[in-house]
């Protein structure tokens, strides 16, 4: 072997690229190879798929993909905010824009790929963007906020076209999107998929045009975007005309950047694209290209996993190996503006003998389709591909059929209907799965390697698999599986099976909830650098949020809490499908006065809302805009009503019967207590949302033993009943403890409470948690009566902070200006979202469906008085 290093170039260093130099430190490569790698963006290696989040409170901090000290290793450089301008082959060097020399043994170009912007006249006029990176995101949302966009639009109804029609909206902005072909995402989803995920994208205020081309960008006299003019694509299409928007966002497709290896002299593609052989090698046997530039196999590969395969390929050939790649599964999964949409395999059927089985349900916008061949000599008939939307469940398992990972059923309507089946590859299914069943598409891990890596390697968890097999590190959708896969393999080894948070921390809620109270935590980002490792996730981040929450007195939309919040949080609303928002007031125990009822009434009619009363005893108002929530409350709270926290995970209601100052068989005063209860325990953060009720006698006029806890009356005082629900899978509650008086249940309360959101995990509702309860009710009964733990004290000592400490989230908002902001959207406020229209139904307004015209006479509700 040469003693001579040798110098690898790589020219670009997105994705793709910095897969590459992962691959190739992760193999020892720097040992022999001196690698330097050029940048061409101001920042290295980030999530693009994860743009979006951006939008969402995520940071680019957040998206990078590099780890911390990468770069300072012996063997590594890169020039950040230089990329490569000239190649020249016979000299074996580059030069790049800033004029460093580099000379190179072998060089790889991942120079990725350029949004396609048609060639419509005033596409360059201020206030069109592109939607492809960090720096374009961020340039879309300072032009909104500096012009005072009220209108955009996305030209482009794929995939990334979808995903900035989602960040336009999320700015505040009136989105229409416009897409040629006669249907949404064309490329992976017929027809009526198209129709179902079209119907889900306008029922949350986005107008969809489709057969419809863009003929012209018309500009003001100041040069910015005033409107778009279309021709129809189609005969079925768009009426020419125009429509008047503030900005633009071009998502109409990418095309390779391959404008480097054009000029270096590259063999290049009929239609674009540098041509690469097996091994992505280029015309030049020094060169290589990977990822969207690359011409592999005969076409472009458009998505992250092919990428990241390419990656692996060139790092085994430049060690010297013989890896190839011989193409790659186009399957994706993802979510657009919240619905799931998903294709594998052949799902147009275009193999021959190939027919469809499909499932639309046009009331849930749900659509299956999955493609079947030919019969086989057993008499089962293949999986070949499938489109899902609005329901993915199936996807992983279907895919797996589809590669002949796992076995068919024989009735062909369990492919459609997962309950009469074996359900997803979580439960018994995954058992079934071959070994060389490819669950991480991006890296190309087998279930075998995962397998090997848990009972060989010593992985325990989803994170030491993920560092073991790179499985799941990719797009990440096959998080899911593989932590499922882990999982099994652990009951069938015998092992016992950790209950992590998630992959960020090596600790479940119960042990991080121990630590964030004993040692003060009062921060994610401080429980993160002492106790967990990454920068989180969505599971752990709301988690973490609740607990400070509960255990603490700040504002949860103050500095970093803000980021952690989930949707609802997020706005203290919850979100409806219209993309609208409900505004519920407290009502302690279902007793309000005329005044509140009246000032209800006002609210409702002046801001054009619809008004319900709930199971819980409380008015629910429906269809208010972001920008209208804080001047609801404003008046709400001036008539001492407060947040009823619908929107987190709390304490709900405490439902009440009239009692015995009204009722001839009221034994005892309900309504007091349930009142006395719900302002003891408001705006208690728990795993999940916690429901009550108090019935003073026996008859149970308010349901009590269906709630997480409930209470009813005896001659001799209270029987207090816990862990029930009324959800998904109805279950009684059980008797506590039997005729107390009123302090009792209110200490008992106290320690169950507090118990229950210690020791429950993420998201389980009381019922569950008792049923996992080791000693079950004997056991519960033994900490909160018997204090067999001795922690009651601390229990009682924790609540009496929590009721010290409590103040009204709604209140603290409009009686701070900084806070009220957050309500603003990027828009004039005061005008009416043309996308939010209603028809009126029994004397009030609905959002009305795609195929219903709304009513004028409702045009111009939710305008703020």
């Amino acid at each position: 072997m040469s003693g001579r290093r040798r110098t690898l170039v790589v020219a670009g260093n997105g994705m793709v690229g910095h897969r590459l130099l992962e691959i190739l430190v992760e193999r020892g490569a720097t040992a022999e190879w001196d690698i330097v790698t050029f940048c061409e963006e101001p920042r290295v290696a980030y999530d693009r798929v994860a743009l979006s989040s951006l939008f969402a409170g995520a940071t680019a901090e957040d998206l990078e993909l590099v780890a911390p000290g990468f770069f300072d290793q012996v063997g590594l450089t890169v020039h950040v905010g230089d990329a490569v301008a000239t190649v020249d082959r016979e000299q074996h060097n580059v030069v790049s824009q800033r004029g460093v020399r580099v000379d190179y043994d072998a060089m790889v170009l991942a120079t990725g790929s350029v949004p396609f912007v048609p060639p419509v006249p005033g596409r360059d006029a201020r206030g069109c963007f592109v939607y492809r990176t960090v720096d374009d995101l961020e340039a879309i949302r300072s032009y909104a906020i500096e012009a005072g966009c009220r209108v955009g639009a996305v030209v482009g109804g794929g995939l990334l076209g979808l995903e900035a029609a989602n960040a336009l909206k999320s700015l505040g902005l009136e989105t229409h999107v416009v897409e040629f072909a006669p249907r949404l995402m064309p490329a992976q989803i017929d027809e009526r998929g198209s129709a179902a995920l079209r119907l889900r994208i306008e029922e949350l205020g986005v107008v969809v045009h489709t057969a419809t081309a863009t003929s012209e960008i018309v500009r003001s006299s100041d040069g910015r975007v005033k409107g778009m003019r279309f021709a129809a694509a189609s005969p079925d299409g768009a009426t020419p005309g125009d429509l008047p928007v503030d900005l633009v966002v071009f998502s109409a497709g990418i095309r390779p950047r391959d404008d480097l290896a054009r000029a270096a002299g590259l063999t290049m593609g009929e239609r674009g694209g540098i041509v690469v052989d097996e091994a992505c090698r280029t015309s030049d046997p020094a060169v290589y290209a990977i990822g969207e530039c690359a011409l592999a196999v005969g076409r472009l590969w458009g998505l992250v996993a092919p990428g990241y395969q390419m990656a692996a390929v060139v790092a085994d050939q430049i060690l010297g190996g013989d890896r190839t790649f011989a193409g790659a599964d186009l399957s994706t999964k993802l979510k657009l503006m919240g619905v799931d949409v998903a294709s594998f395999g052949d799902s147009f059927g275009t193999t021959p003998g190939a027919e469809a089985i499909t499932f639309d349900d046009p009331v849930t916008k749900v659509y299956k389709r999955v493609v079947v061949g030919p019969a086989a000599i057993t008499g089962v008939r293949p999986v070949l591909g499938g489109i899902l939307v609005g329901d993915a469940t199936m996807y992983e398992t279907l895919m797996q059929m589809s590669r002949g990972a796992m076995p068919t059923p024989e009735r062909l309507e369990e492919l459609i209907f997962p309950a009469r089946s074996a359900g997803s590859a979580s439960t018994g299914g995954i058992g079934a799965l071959a070994g060389s069943a490819l669950i991480c598409s991006c890296n190309t891990v087998t279930k075998a390697q995962i397998c090997a890596a848990v009972a060989g390697g010593g992985c325990t968890d989803v994170a030491g698999v993920k560092a073991c097999t790179r499985a799941g590190t990719g797009c990440g959708g096959c998080v899911p599986l593989v932590s499922d896969l882990v999982r099994f393999e652990l009951v069938a080894s015998g092992v016992e099976v950790r209950n992590d948070l998630c992959e960020h921390f090596a600790f479940s809620r119960q042990e991080l909830f121990d630590i964030l109270r004993a040692q003060r935590i009062a921060s994610f980002s401080e429980l993160l650098l002492a106790h967990g490792r990454g920068r989180g996730c969505e599971v752990c981040k709301p988690a973490v949020a609740s607990m400070l929450a509960t255990l603490g007195d700040a504002y949860i939309l103050d500095g970093e809490q803000a980021s952690l919040q989930d949707t609802n949080d997020h706005f203290l609303a919850n979100l409806q499908r219209d993309g609208t928002y409900s505004v519920v007031p407290r009502v302690p125990g279902g007793e309000i006065t005329p005044d509140q009822l009246i000032a209800i009434g006002h609210v409702a009619k002046d801001f054009g809302l619809y008004t319900k009363i709930t199971g819980g005893q409380r008015i629910d108002l429906f269809g208010a805009r972001v920008d209208q929530l804080p001047h609801i409350w404003q008046r709400l709270v001036e008539v001492g009503m407060e947040s009823g926290h619908a929107y987190g995970k709390a304490l709900r209601t405490v439902k009440s019967c009239v009692g015995r100052n009204w009722c001839r068989f009221g034994v005892q005063d309900s309504t007091a207590l349930a009142i006395e209860l719900e302002l003891r325990y408001r705006g208690l953060r728990s795993p999940h949302k916690v429901k009550a009720a108090v019935s003073g006698c026996s008859r149970e006029c308010a349901e009590a033993q269906s709630k997480d806890f409930g209470v009813i009356a005896t001659e001799q005082g209270w029987n207090l009943y816990v862990c029930g629900n009324g959800g998904l899978k109805p279950q009684h509650a059980v008797l506590l403890a039997g005729d107390i008086d009123r302090e009792t249940v209110i200490r008992y309360l106290d320690r169950f409470l507090m118990f229950y959101i210690r020791t429950a995990d993420r998201l389980e509702r009381t019922a569950t948690w008792l049923n996992k309860l080791e000693g079950g009710l004997d056991y519960l009964r033994r900490v909160v009566i018997d204090d067999c733990l001795g922690l009651c004290a601390e229990f009682e000592a924790d609540m009496a902070g929590h009721v010290a400490r409590y103040r009204c989230e709604w209140k603290e908002t409009i009686e701070d200006p900084e806070r009220m902001a957050r309500f603003r959207t990027f828009v004039n406020s005061d005008e009416t979202d043309a996308n939010v229209v209603f028809i009126s139904e029994r004397g009030q307004p609905r959002p009305a469906y795609a195929d219903e015209k709304p009513d004028p006479a409702l045009l111009a509700l939710g305008r703020t008085p």
